[in-house]
């Protein structure tokens, strides 16, 4: 962008000292971070393997402090990105080395309960979790629960389209939001979406909203809530072969269940999680399906049975049903834990996202095993098997360049490999700068240049998380030199960031 090549001829301090004069004229001082010791915290998200400081980290109070910020940076042609709670997997907040990372960390208040309308409007700090915590005194809950979700903020769940282990009945983030408020980055006051159930023109609210901070900046959100149900209830299923497993997801699917969460770990992960949290998980199974209903005490009971039957009809060796709320929190407990499980038996792990077609699950599995010998690194894999979503674990030590290396190719070929099986470079985590690359794999130069079209008409000088999600036609044209017929990686180095 010309808007960014012209910053280039400052140096680093003195761009710095501009942004900060310019800042300080309508923030006030505390609300400003641009000191190495202040700004090093920001440097990534839950992607650690890439890093990059910014000049200033402005931390806005109120709504007319983030238009002062955008609109002074919109006039200094200066590129913002906007971070929530950092727990991003694809690198979506890292900063950017000439500009300003804007934290919506103080914007944390839940503005209004309605369990009338079952809507809640809270401001785009407030954790995921958070939501649900106020909203269960009135018998409702928010659906949407990434694993982070006890950390994750709702404007970070809005930029990544967040999901978790209960969007295969609830939908993701995008069908459980009704509106969204905020600013371009010229400082204009932007609503997408409305209270009704439509919105009269185009339906804009479902662009923003997986858009990664591309091209608008969330303030405000109207969520959905949905009743509790009375009894809800987990079958945990033991399978000796990953295809039978992989079968029983898409046998589940086909006779018309569709469970409340349907998920899927392999051995490995089961070792590493079972270690850590202790939720009872058989070791000796090849993969576990973990299979929740929810409803009414009759709805359940005759969907426990159905799954059941159609679970040891696909070759389930074991099956167990949890007894009771707190032997069900137990299964989900180590889910839930498995980020944090993988953490402790590998010095670091980068967390993949990609979604294939259910039946092609044993198959995906399979490869990343072949993978597993070819890279030289550990795989531990976890689905969210009931809409094809997979985060394999890929475990490597980043101190050892060699092993970096490896694991970034490894990553790449899973991503590869997905879209070959007819599936997606990302399911929820985004796009980020991570898997820019894969991108071009997907995506034709012409389908890419319809993403940058769009984000010009919201973002012209692109200045909003500049760099990120949609790669440039070169960068396609570097990576595609590298791909050999059959969509396999055979050059020995990556583009880097």
């Amino acid at each position: 962008m010309n808007a960014l090549t012209n910053l280039d001829a400052l140096s680093r301090a003195d761009r710095q000292a501009q942004i900060v004069r310019a800042l300080s004229a309508v923030m006030p001082a505390h609300t400003l971070l641009y000191t190495l010791e202040d700004t090093v915290p920001y440097e990534c998200d839950g992607l650690t393997a890439y890093r990059e400081r910014p000049l200033v980290v402005a931390l806005p109070e109120t709504e007319s402090q983030v238009q002062a910020v955008l609109k002074t940076c919109h006039a200094l042609a200066v590129p913002v990105v906007a971070r929530g709670a950092g727990t991003g997997l694809s690198g979506g907040a890292m900063p950017h080395k000439l500009g300003v990372t804007l934290s919506m960390a103080k914007f944390n208040q839940i503005l209004k309960m309605d369990p009338v309308s079952r809507t809640a409007v809270v401001q785009c700090g407030v954790r995921n979790l958070a939501i649900s915590e106020a909203a269960s005194v009135h018998g409702l809950y928010y659906a949407p629960d990434p694993s982070s979700q006890i950390a994750c903020t709702i404007g970070g769940n809005v930029a990544e389209n967040s999901g978790g282990v209960h969007c295969l009945k609830y939908g993701l983030t995008l069908h459980n939001v009704l509106k969204v408020k905020g600013f371009t980055i010229e400082g204009d006051a932007v609503t997408f979406g409305s209270d009704a159930l439509d919105t009269s023109g185009f339906d804009v609210l479902s662009v923003l909203v997986g858009s990664e901070g591309m091209l608008a900046i969330t303030t405000e959100v109207t969520v959905k809530l949905v009743p509790k149900p009375q009894l809800a209830r987990c079958i945990m299923a033991s399978f000796d072969d990953i295809r039978k497993a992989g079968d029983a997801v898409a046998a589940v699917i086909a006779a018309g269940i569709i469970p409340a969460g349907l998920e899927m770990m392999d051995k490995p992960m089961t070792a590493a999680v079972e270690d850590f949290v202790h939720a009872g998980y058989d070791l000796n199974a090849a993969a576990i399906l973990l299979c929740e209903s929810d409803g009414t005490p009759e709805e359940v009971e005759e969907e426990i049975g159905r799954m059941s039957d159609v679970l040891l009809g696909s070759g389930a060796t074991a099956i167990t049903v949890s007894k009771d709320e707190a032997e069900r929190l137990r299964f989900w407990s180590g889910r839930k834990n498995a980020f944090p499980a993988s953490g402790r038996i590998s010095p670091d792990y980068m967390c993949m996202d990609s979604t294939i077609p259910r039946k092609r699950l044993a198959d995906i599995l399979l490869a990343i095993a072949e993978m597993e010998k070819k890279y030289q690194l550990r795989c531990a894999n976890v689905f969210h098997a009931g809409d094809g979503n997979l985060h394999p674990l890929i475990l490597f030590d980043a101190n050892d360049a060699d092993q970096m290396h490896r694991c970034e190719l490894f990553g790449a070929d899973i991503l590869e490999t997905s879209v070959a099986m007819g599936g997606t470079v990302t399911g929820e985590h985004g796009v980020g700068i991570e898997k820019l690359n894969s991108m071009c794999v997907q995506f034709s130069t012409e389908e890419n240049a319809q993403m940058f079209a769009l984000k010009k008409a919201f973002d012209p000088l692109g200045l909003l998380n500049p760099g990120k999600v949609i790669p440039t036609h070169n960068r396609c044209a570097e990576y595609g030199k590298m791909l050999v017929r059959g969509g396999k990686i055979s050059h020995p180095d990556l583009p880097r960031f």
